[in-house]
């Protein structure tokens, strides 16, 4: 039998909203098919409008709300849902962290592991905090303008205020703008392939306030580079690094293999946990400083290092969390497969005077039996992995290695809960609780600590 929806594309109704997704979307049932619906929250009785309609879901948006939740947030701005920046923004702040913590409780509950989620540890201002943006640039209208895609499309949508980011990074994209059109400097037309400049990015210093700016071309060379770079030094005081990235290839990945300093170092320094890091253009740096500190200090506190223990780091990327560790332990090893992440954590190293730690450029899962056959005895492993979290071979490699414990820092609930599930097979269970860690405000994703425990000693 064909399964028919019990709703037509754009049908008007009325409906209570029970839920809110992963997504930050409202969810309601008609018939037990499942509506999800932007700027609606649980609790809330609205009409909405039926605007897509799959096979077992559909979409739909709100017409008229006959209650509110009191956990709404009014005086938002539309912007910053249509292009997917802020899509939280409408959630009270105290509520965004319950939600968090409650992602976190409901994936184990459905996997069956009985787990304690810890409050969501968040932040006292929690906007403008990202110290890195990158800003598509296009010409709307034969002019040249700087803003975010609305959400599933590339219809560029003009921003001078992100909310999210370091307002001196909003001043500088909108100082960098202007200068571009000053100089006729035309942005890309991605249609036809044309124009020169694709993208801005900006990264700022949360404790240095140090400035880099690149700009991501389609050419070698820009149109009046010479003055364009003297007005941005004269423009931004703050500004150490001026990088001309080149991306001449029909795609949407960001940067290109070609990068030259233009002006000043190829890197900036910021500091973390009382310790210096240089950043490049290319490098991975956390994006919210503030909270960072406070994930990588839980991490350490989790660890229980008595500056005894022998500690891997996996996915070390340019050293931050390795080298947060070096402080509190004997010895620290870090793998990451970026070869250029690792020489920038060597450099960190020595920058500050850590002599008890070791990097290596290899898969992480490769490089631990490899260490394994050297002999290395790790009391504590760290992992930080993306979103796709853990590769199975890594897991059987942690534990083969057999550590006390291993920490576990998450960016994706689901692939944590996975991943646990798989170590507990191997003889790991979860010790305390699940720390969450709210590094991006207003969004719906959230970080957090996680504690496995070796049960057979």
């Amino acid at each position: 039998m064909k399964s028919t929806a019990p709703v037509k594309k754009n049908q008007q109704l009325d409906v209570t909203i029970t839920d809110l997704t992963f997504q930050g979307l409202g969810l309601a049932k008609v018939d037990d098919f499942s509506l999800f619906i932007e700027n609606a929250l649980p609790g809330e009785e609205v009409t909405i409008q039926v605007t897509k309609v799959q096979k077992h879901y559909g979409f739909a948006r709100v017409v008229a709300f006959k209650t509110k939740s009191p956990d709404r947030v009014e005086d938002v701005d539309k912007t910053y849902r249509q292009t997917g920046i802020a899509p939280l923004q409408h959630l009270s702040y105290p509520a965004q962290l319950a939600f968090k913590q409650n992602q976190i409780e409901e994936l184990f509950k459905k996997a069956h592991v009985a787990v304690e989620v810890a409050p969501t540890l968040g932040m006292d201002h929690p906007t403008q905090y990202r110290n890195k943006a990158q800003v598509p640039v296009r010409m709307i209208k034969g002019k040249l303008e700087t803003g975010f895609y609305r959400q599933h499309s590339h219809d560029l949508i003009p921003l001078e205020d992100f909310y999210i980011q370091d307002p001196e990074i909003d001043k500088a994209i909108i100082k960098v703008r202007d200068l571009l059109r000053q100089f006729e400097i035309p942005a890309y037309d991605e249609i036809n392939d044309k124009g020169v400049i694709r993208n801005i990015m900006v990264r700022r210093g949360y404790y240095s306030h140090e400035m880099m700016i690149v700009l991501i071309s389609r050419q070698q060379k820009l149109p009046s580079q010479a003055q364009l770079v003297e007005q941005i030094q004269q423009a931004l005081p703050e500004v150490k690094s001026i990088i001309l990235n080149v991306n001449a290839k029909r795609t949407n990945v960001i940067m290109g293999n070609v990068t030259r300093v233009l002006y000043g170092k190829p890197t900036i320094e910021d500091q973390l946990m009382g310790l210096t890091f240089a950043i490049s253009a290319r490098s991975f740096y956390q994006v919210n400083p503030q909270q960072t500190e406070k994930l990588y200090q839980m991490a350490i506190d989790k660890a229980g290092l008595t500056g005894n223990e022998t500690v891997i780091d996996a996915y070390c990327g340019i050293g931050t969390i390795s080298l947060a560790l070096a402080k509190h332990a004997k010895q620290v090893y870090g793998v990451e497969i970026v070869p250029e992440a690792i020489e920038d954590a060597k450099v960190n190293a020595q920058k500050n005077h850590l002599t008890n730690v070791e990097f290596a450029v290899n898969k992480a899962e490769d490089q631990m039996a490899k260490w394994q056959e050297d002999g290395i005895k790790p009391d504590v492993i760290v992992v930080d992995p993306p979103r796709k979290g853990l590769a199975p071979s890594l897991i059987e490699s942690a534990a083969k290695m057999a550590p006390h414990k291993v920490v576990y820092v998450s960016c994706n609930p689901s692939t944590l809960v996975r991943d646990v599930a798989h170590f507990e097979e191997l003889g790991y269970e979860i010790d305390g609780a699940i720390q969450p860690v709210d590094q991006f405000p207003q969004t719906p994703h959230v970080e957090s600590v996680t504690v496995l425990e070796r049960t057979e000693k």
